[in-house]
């Protein structure tokens, strides 16, 4: 049974260092927000992987024509494709997050590596509004040992979600329910409005358009009011270990 019990061992092993990675929960590799706080039927809404037209452009309608600002969370090979649109979700105003440059896997990645998919996000950004991030959200919700640091020396908050509509891998009914399965105050909502770092013609997010009304619609005949991310952010930043 040593074998059996060895096996076991470094599957948990593996499970637990998975969880400290990837769980959008985990605060193992430095604090992060997850949700805000449970004081008032407040939600915050995200959407990650952009600008991604015409899914960007169409996701802004939405929200403006309901007076609702989210926070995206924009590639910086993305921003540089389409800066007039990064120009109208500023514009409308909404905030803009760091989502890396390429969106790449951050496991095993060096500090000079992270550090320079995030620098590159910051300038590009920079260059078309005038003022940088100060959130960021690491693709696929993987983080590394160092990250926290890096972040920390650029005055960037560490920001996850508490709620996601699965909206990579499902169609519009099936998005709706996910998302509002689990809805509770302070929730920070996560959908997408592009792909990873692909071009626009290797991107199809018309499900999460369709949906994204009808989330809207759910949560506001719930009591919800959709609020900026920033009123979730803590007052003072983290220091870093």
């Amino acid at each position: 049974m040593t074998w059996v019990a060895g096996v076991a061992v470094g599957g948990a092993a593996v499970g637990l260092g998975w969880y400290g990675c990837a769980a959008p929960s985990s605060q193992w590799l430095g604090p992060s927000l997850v949700r805000g706080a449970a004081d008032g039927e407040r939600i915050a809404l995200t959407f990650d992987d952009g600008p991604a037209p015409p899914f960007t452009e169409q996701i802004l309608d939405i929200l403006r024509a309901r007076g609702i600002t989210a926070t995206f969370f924009v590639c910086g090979r993305n921003v540089e494709r389409h800066p007039d649109v990064v120009r109208r979700i500023v514009a409308e105003g909404h905030a803009l997050g760091n989502h890396t440059y390429s969106h790449p896997f951050l496991c095993f990645r060096t500090r000079r590596s992270m550090a320079r998919e995030i620098d590159r996000t910051q300038e590009a950004v920079r260059k078309i509004t005038g003022e940088s991030p100060t959130v960021f959200r690491p693709p696929y919700g993987v983080r590394w040992l160092g990250l926290w640091r890096v972040l920390g020396e650029r005055g960037l908050r560490l920001v996850m979600w508490s709620d996601s509509g699965l909206d990579w891998r499902q169609g519009a009914e099936a998005i709706v329910s996910t998302a509002v399965g689990d809805l509770r105050p302070g929730a920070i909502l996560l959908l997408h409005d592009g792909h990873g770092a692909r071009p626009p013609d290797q991107v199809d997010r018309s499900h999460t358009v369709k949906a994204l009304p009808r989330i809207i619609d759910w949560a506001i005949s719930k009591g919800f009011s959709f609020v900026p991310l920033r009123d979730f952010l803590p007052e003072r930043q983290p220091t870093p270990p």
